[in-house]
């Protein structure tokens, strides 16, 4: 394992300790809100407190972009880790055990490495760029459908942007007459790691952040799928639109969601 996801894998892990242990203590924690239907706890906050120690004790000079404490620079741009610690707060302060650790580094703006855990499951997904991609050290590979006919397809709810709801709806009434199922379990983070793994067929979201899908996109990618914005392109960790899926897959996606979008978010 490259030293670097040996390091990722760690801190996910001790943050899956912190919040493991708080899973059936969920009604005593403080929760705050930090926009419409958008909450951070006390969890949220203190595994990611153990993800930074941890990256930091190992690579004290290198960036940190995370979701609670934000940007950080140490001096050593070219590396920076975006971190997630818990991708399904709402999930986690229901009981609801769909939710993970997130943690990507970034090298030079590229993913490098990527590790998305699921603490109630115990599944660990790792990634290597050029090194493929595990779940519990066992290669995994994306579904090998080739078309929508029968597949089951993963997405998000815009639900911090209303306005965008009668977009999304746009793109579900497009996808679902040519699929078996449309899933939304609530993290982004093991949506995409669920694609990587074939157990979804393909993901798309719209305005996601880029600690929700970073790890998850390089799952994907070092599983033998394609990761793009709605345009086919590279900027979904900018745009926050994305679509995923093996290379079949993603191009009838992308196809029959593009006449849904205005022209303002066309990727």
């Amino acid at each position: 394992m490259h030293p670097m996801l040996n390091t990722a894998v760690r801190a996910a892990r001790q943050a899956g300790t912190v919040i493991s242990r708080s899973f059936a203590h969920v009604d005593s924690l403080k929760v705050d809100s930090k926009s419409r239907n958008d909450f951070v706890s006390d969890v949220d906050r203190l595994a990611e407190q153990e993800i930074i120690k941890t990256l930091r004790k190992a690579y004290p000079d290198h960036a940190i972009l995370a979701e609670e404490s934000g940007a950080a620079s140490h001096g050593n741009d070219e590396y920076q880790w975006v971190i997630d610690p818990l991708d399904g707060t709402t999930n986690f302060l229901h009981g609801f055990p769909q939710f993970a650790v997130s943690i990507a580094l970034l090298y030079r703006g590229k993913l490098d490495q990527a590790v998305v855990y699921d603490p109630i499951s115990q599944e660990l997904y790792t990634a290597s760029k050029g090194g493929g991609a595990q779940l519990n050290g066992r290669r995994i590979r994306v579904a090998a459908r080739k078309n929508l006919d029968g597949a089951l397809l993963g997405t998000g709810f815009p639900f911090r942007r209303h306005e965008l709801l009668d977009v999304y709806l746009e793109t579900f009434r497009a996808l679902f007459k040519d699929t078996a199922g449309i899933r939304r379990p609530g993290s982004a983070a093991l949506d995409l790691a669920y694609v990587a793994a074939g157990r979804l067929d393909g993901f798309w979201e719209l305005d996601l952040n880029s600690w929700d899908m970073a790890a998850g996109a390089l799952l994907v990618a070092e599983a033998g799928g394609k990761v793009g914005d709605f345009g086919g392109g590279e900027d979904y960790l900018e745009s926050g639109n994305v679509i995923a899926g093996n290379l079949d897959v993603f191009a009838a996606m992308q196809k029959l969601i593009q006449p849904c979008l205005p022209a303002h978010i066309k990727k």
